[in-house]
């Protein structure tokens, strides 16, 4: 945590098997630090609660050892290009975004609701912004991979239907407010 604090890093890559605290924790305990950086795990831990459990935690990539070096760097540079496409993407959206008697706040990660503020992890403020910039309008699901994840993996693809659910949670109260899905296209985020 000091040398995150202090170095800044662009990525940061961890392993789940630490010494004094596990990769899950620490990853979380940075993603409240910084809800920007990429966090890619580098791990032997291959079953699928592992992988759900690093994505939970605030993981943005998940590599199975063993793995090459060449595969390692595709992937950092997958994720600073996610980073900067992200940066672009909030800038394009204002400082507040008003949706009814909810406020997102692309740059610093949160959610204002009627009962509290919702601190998002990284993929579901990129999620949520894509869906604030297709206000009312259809939202394509591979487009929609594509620009948060780089691709439209299977993979990705259950990932990405996890963080819908839990952003239709956040808006689980709001009247007015819905994420529709649409059978073979996508998404139509309404706000009436």
């Amino acid at each position: 945590m000091e040398q995150v604090s202090a170095f800044g890093p662009d990525v940061c890559l961890l392993d789940v098997m630490l010494p004094d605290i596990d990769g899950y924790a620490l990853a979380s305990h940075i993603r409240n630090m910084n809800p920007q950086l990429p966090i890619i795990f580098l791990t032997s831990k291959t079953q699928p609660n592992d992988i759900v459990k690093g994505f939970s935690s605030g993981g943005t990539d998940y590599l199975k050892k063993p793995f090459s070096m060449e595969e390692l760097i595709v992937r950092i540079e997958n994720q600073l290009k996610i980073m900067s496409r992200d940066v672009a993407a909030s800038q394009s959206l204002p400082d507040e975004v008003r949706l009814k008697n909810y406020k997102f706040y692309p740059g610093k990660f949160e959610l204002h609701t009627p009962t509290g503020v919702v601190k998002l992890s990284n993929r579901e403020s990129q999620i949520l912004a894509q869906l604030c910039a297709h206000t009312n309008s259809a939202v394509d699901r591979r487009e929609l991979l594509q620009v948060v994840w780089g691709d439209d993996s299977f993979f990705n693809s259950r990932n990405l239907d996890v963080y819908i659910r839990k952003l239709r949670g956040y808006f689980a109260g709001a009247d007015g407010i819905e994420i529709v899905t649409l059978k073979g296209k996508g998404y139509h985020f309404v706000v009436s």
